[in-house]
């Protein structure tokens, strides 16, 4: 519709297009001209056009003052729909490299990024100021959103970094119905009147969840190559790389398969006796099938279960057949596939390609066992390998070297079969139960398969909610994860990992080896030192496989049950799946996946619990009870006869059915809820509910809980069953879809990430606060500063050797830290010693003073600490650091600006120390400089600290020619000038006298009684002077001794001028250069146009 509503417009402003029998005309009310806006052949069309025009725009008129102004807004907005509808008629913004062209010049005119800056798409829309839209151009770029727009004569340019991106949601406002909302710190922006708001919002979705997992999540960085080259983003890479990770969610695929052909089918499906429309993925390693219709039937075809594909004949009945065979004897049959020759071809390529890297590996000693793979490769164990169990079981007692070898041969069955519980045969009833469900499982399996490509339906569905038999658990536990494809085309793997990682340790091992006895200990199976090393064994074979989580808590418990329903190797597998495809980003050292999945709990209470949600206002106590739920599948505290119910749903459905039965026990204990005193409160109602959640046809006798937080026998609780609270959860919250769900956790996993920064910038700020003078809410600026300044190093790749990318590992004060080249940029920006062309060599300087370790790098609590000084200090706090940046380390020998052409004495020590004024006064600054040398020899011997190296003349000059720059353009320059004169003359003087000294030899005291014997006589600081001054300078290489000058001294001078005192004393205010630098900051980095300033009016970086 909106596409034939930009036609009409197109058409109208075309003189040459005959006229159309509807119009919809734009007059200003008492004018006589009228302007064409749309046009249509039907009435039905011209309608359509008339509701979008009320849906978009005329909502939007009523903000403006005057018809002028409506009439511009007006065709402005329907020039743009023309211009942005053109650009797209022939390809996408990719494929029309003109048009994008123009786009991309105006784009980099506009904003002057560096080159590395990508730009992606952009989109015509408006930009809500206020009550009144702005029409303009929206850029999305790789680190950006860009918009500017110049409306009545009005420039307005945006520009929101993604990483600063706290919020981005679809919602409305007072006049629009469906808009963008963009959320940073301090600000919202709003964006609507998109031609596809689906498109644009989708495609922001995907920036900024790419750009936060860029800079912001190490951890995943590092395992999606994706992340790693911004530079290869496009538009379409981002939409099929959106398509891919649905397609992962969706079948709960490893993260390294990649996507390649989706087309739209119909499938045969033998207990329906039809085709069924839906749609085919084909990746690396799968076909998968997923019916239109939720639910009605998905197929999961591992590429190393198929024997062929093949081409049928093509006829009316079945249009563009093929077949894929498969090595259980079944077929699937597809029909109407388009380009069905490059599919089979593509097909048969990537057969071929699996079969060679992935040989089949199928155990089976006994051949009639053949038929049935119906679940893993290893289907029969051998009587040597039940002996080997034999052998670990009996010396497990041992404390010999011979257990040790023996601890690492793998247990062949599962632990529940060795350690078989008395008692459960006499339960006639649950027996019953059990072969009640076994032939309901064997009916399905003769009708749907038996194997991982079974058809998956809604029956078998409700078959897993009914919990499945214990004799088949396990193994369908494999075959809804898939992890019967990894343990088929890894063999040996298992057992060489345990070979190479038992018996290392490290920090994961000391983990491990502390929580062994503690995962389910009230089971007999690890009361006994079998079940313990299997635990063991898998534990650390996994921690050795991914040493980027290694271990995590949670796992003991989830591994424990895993081995009582597999052999070792499938639980090592198991483990595997679970950790890496169907809970990501929950085991590793901060579980952003769980507390994103727990953020959308919070969304989905609101949502689907809103009496719950109103009454409970902070939302965070629940989710944060709610977390051992996420991270344990409720093993930890349920029942385990209830809990490995859940467990079944879990492989079967994902994270949806953890989802979906987290709401329906909140439902079930809403009242109680409602009603809880406070959060210790509701933990013990939910705790007790979930302790008598009950599994009466469980075959297996009732093991007693210790995982659980409260048991209260005073008050009877009514029990639950677990059968019950599954089909209610599937009938009252069963409908989310997973694409529901993965757009859910794009949302949340901004607020997540973000969140985690917010926590690290408090804890630095709590650490800095102390130690400095500057106002809270300057260092908090200050911070986001220093972090932009890190980050944008990461943007377009200035990253240097030393430069290392933000580690959230990492304690807090060291997550970001900045080089030289970034510390000078801002040191240019918020540092109050500017010095013209010399403020570059000051803040090298500066930078080397405060990098005591030597690592190039520096922390934002060294940089705030400096600048306190520069802002806060004392006088003599200030001084103390010019000092300190004019003599080693600050000052080094080959700095380009440091080498001075004096080798002589600059002056004749003839000249006095009393100076006559211009008012024709005399000063004696012999007599001020005594005293103060006194007072700071007092003040010296009274402090403990090192003094501080004496200054060359070399580095007098220096810091002579910084004082001078610092000067320059102060009000008050003339006086300063003559004062720092004065001074320097005073302080060439006493470094005459030291160099004399030097020249003299040891044992010169004489010297100074000749040369000034009056100062010796009542001033022994002069002597003391000297004296320190030869025994320090004595190994310095200069052959007619070394003109050198004291911090003592400089500082002494420096307190006899007035106006010099004045200078370093008034007050600085730090906040006007934090506001100018967050408007300046990027100009840096535009590729040295430093000139060029981002800092205009029309500029907001929120």
């Amino acid at each position: 519709m909106i596409g034939r509503l930009v036609g009409a417009l197109d058409a109208v402003l075309d003189s040459n297009a005959r006229v159309a029998p509807f119009r919809i005309l734009l007059q200003v009310p008492g004018s006589p001209v009228y302007s064409a806006i749309a046009c249509g052949a039907t009435l039905e069309e011209i309608n359509q056009h008339w509701e979008w025009l009320e849906q978009n725009l005329l909502h939007t008129l009523s903000v403006f003052d005057n018809k002028e102004d409506i009439v511009s807004f007006v065709k402005g907005k329907v020039k743009a729909l023309i211009a942005e509808e053109t650009s797209s008629k022939l390809a996408q913004q990719e494929e029309d490299p003109e048009k994008f062209r123009e786009a991309l010049v105006k784009f980099e005119a506009r904003f002057n990024f560096p080159e590395a800056e990508k730009l992606i798409t952009y989109y015509s829309c408006c930009c809500w100021k206020g009550k009144v839209p702005r029409q303009g151009w929206l850029y999305l770029s790789i680190n950006h959103l860009c918009f500017y727009s110049f409306f009545l004569g009005k420039e307005l340019k945006l520009l929101i970094p993604w990483v600063d991106v706290q919020k981005l949601e679809r919602t409305s406002n007072v006049f629009m119905t469906d808009i963008i909302r963009i959320t940073t710190s301090n600000k919202e922006r709003d964006f609507s009147m998109f031609l596809n708001i689906d498109e644009a919002f989708r495609i922001m979705e995907q920036l900024a969840d790419v750009t936060l997992r860029r800079l912001l999540d190490n951890e995943i960085f590092e395992l999606d190559p994706g992340l790693q080259d911004p530079t290869q983003i496009t538009k379409r890479v981002l939409e099929a790389r959106a398509q891919n990770e649905f397609f992962r969610a969706f079948f709960r695929l490893p993260g390294k398969e990649k996507l390649h052909e989706v087309a739209d089918c119909s499938l045969w499906t033998p207990f329906s006796r039809c085709h069924t429309a839906g749609r085919m993925y084909a990746s690396d390693s799968y076909v998968c099938f997923a019916s239109k219709e939720g639910g009605c039937c998905n197929v999961l075809i591992p590429l190393r279960e198929v024997v062929s594909v093949e081409k049928m004949e093509d006829t009316s009945l079945l249009p563009n057949p093929i077949i894929i065979s498969i090595r259980s004897k079944m077929a699937f049959q597809f029909i109407e596939l388009k380009n069905r020759d490059s599919l089979v071809e593509n097909l048969l390529l990537r057969l071929k390609q699996v079969n060679a890297s992935n040989p089949v590996h199928y155990n089976c000693v006994d051949k009639k066992e053949t038929n049935s793979l119906m679940f893993v490769s290893t289907c029969v164990l051998s009587d040597c390998e039940s002996q080997d169990l034999g052998t670990v079981a009996s010396q497990s007692e041992d404390k010999n070297e011979g257990e040790k070898e023996n601890s690492h041969l793998l247990n062949a069955e599962v632990l529940r079969s060795v350690f078989h519980q008395s008692g459960a045969e006499s339960l006639d009833f649950r027996m019953s139960r059990e072969q009640i469900k076994e032939r309901l499982w064997n009916d399905h399996f003769a009708e749907y398969g038996r194997t991982v490509c079974m058809f998956r339906t809604e029956k078998i569905r409700k078959l897993v909610a009914m919990g499945i038999p214990e004799s088949l658990r396990g193994k369908l536990w494999i075959l809804f994860s898939d992890a019967m494809s990894d343990l088929a085309s890894h063999p040996g793997y298992y057992r060489n990992l345990v070979e190479v990682s038992m018996g290392k340790c490290c920090m994961a091992t000391e983990e491990i080896e502390r929580d062994l006895h503690r995962s389910l200990p009230e089971h007999p199976t690890f009361q006994n030192e079998t079940g313990i090393a299997a635990l063991r064994r898998v534990l650390t074979a996994y921690a050795h496989r991914n040493p980027k989580i290694g271990y995590c808590q949670s796992m003991n418990i989830l591994t424990s049950v895993l081995l009582l329903y597999a052999e070792e190797e499938e639980a090592f597998w198991l483990l595997v799946a679970v950790c890496e495809r169907m809970l990501p980003d929950y085991f590793n050292h901060r579980v952003i996946g769980a507390q994103v999945d727990q953020s959308v709990f919070e969304e989905l209470i609101k949502e689907r619990l809103p009496e719950l949600a109103d009454h409970i206002k902070d939302l965070s106590t629940l989710a944060s009870i709610s977390l051992s739920w996420f991270l344990t599948l409720f093993l930890s505290i349920m029942p385990l006869e209830s809990a490995v119910n859940v467990v079944d749903c879990f492989f079967y459905d994902g994270i949806k059915a953890i989802f979906q039965l987290g709401l329906a026990i909140l439902e079930a204990n809403a009242v109680e809820l409602c009603n809880s005193k406070d959060d210790g409160h509701a933990l013990m109602i939910l705790s007790r509910f979930l302790d008598h959640v009950k599994n009466e046809e469980s075959p297996l006798p009732p093991i007693s809980n210790q995982h659980a937080f409260f048991s209260d026998e005073q008050e009877p609780c009514p029990v639950t069953e677990i059968a019950d609270l599954i089909h209610d959860s599937y009938e009252k919250f069963g409908d989310h879809s997973v694409e529901q769900i993965e757009h859910m956790r794009y949302k949340h996993r901004i607020r997540v990430l973000q969140s985690h920064e917010d926590t690290t910038k408090q804890n630095v700020l709590r650490v800095v606060i102390p130690d400095v003078s500057i106002l809270p809410e300057d260092l908090e600026e200050l911070y986001d500063l220093f972090k932009r300044e890190h980050l944008m190093s990461c943007y377009w790749q200035w990253m240097g050797p030393v430069i290392e990318r933000h580690d959230p590992n990492r304690p807090y004060a060291e997550q970001y830290r900045i080089d030289s080249q970034q510390f000078t940029n801002l040191y240019e920006l918020v540092s109050p010693w500017t010095c013209g062309e010399h403020t570059k060599v000051l803040a090298e300087r500066t930078f080397r003073l405060l990098d005591e370790n030597m690592d190039r790098l520096i922390e934002f609590k060294g940089f705030a600490s400096c600048l306190d000084v520069m802002y806060n200090g004392e006088m003599n706090e200030k001084i103390n650091m010019l000092y300190r940046l004019h003599i080693p380390p600050a000052l080094t020998e080959n700095e380009r600006d440091s080498q001075s052409p004096l080798k002589n004495p600059l002056l004749s020590t003839s000249r006095p120390l009393v100076l006559e004024k211009a008012n024709g006064d005399t000063v004696d600054y012999q007599k001020q400089l005594k005293q103060m040398l006194k007072d700071l020899a007092k003040e010296k011997d009274a402090k403990t600290e090192k003094a501080m190296p004496k200054m060359s003349q070399r580095e007098f000059i220096q810091f002579c020619k910084t004082l001078y720059s610092m000067f320059h353009e102060d009000p008050e320059e003339n006086y300063l000038y003559q004062a720092i004169a004065t001074v320097t003359t005073l302080l060439l003087q006493i470094g005459e006298v030291g160099q004399r000294s030097s020249s003299l030899g040891s044992g010169s005291d004489e010297f100074t009684e000749d040369l000034q014997p009056e100062a010796s006589a009542q001033d022994p600081v002069f002597t003391d002077t000297v004296k320190t001054t030869h025994k320090e300078t004595q190994a310095l290489p200069v052959t007619e001794g070394n003109w050198i000058i004291s911090f003592e001294q400089i500082l002494a001078s420096l307190l006899t001028e007035q106006s010099l005192v004045n200078f370093f004393e008034k007050p600085l205010e730090l906040k006007p250069k934090l506001e100018n630098a967050k408007l300046n900051q990027y100009t840096l980095k535009t590729n040295g146009k430093s000139s060029q300033s981002l800092a205009e009016p029309v500029i907001n970086t929120q």
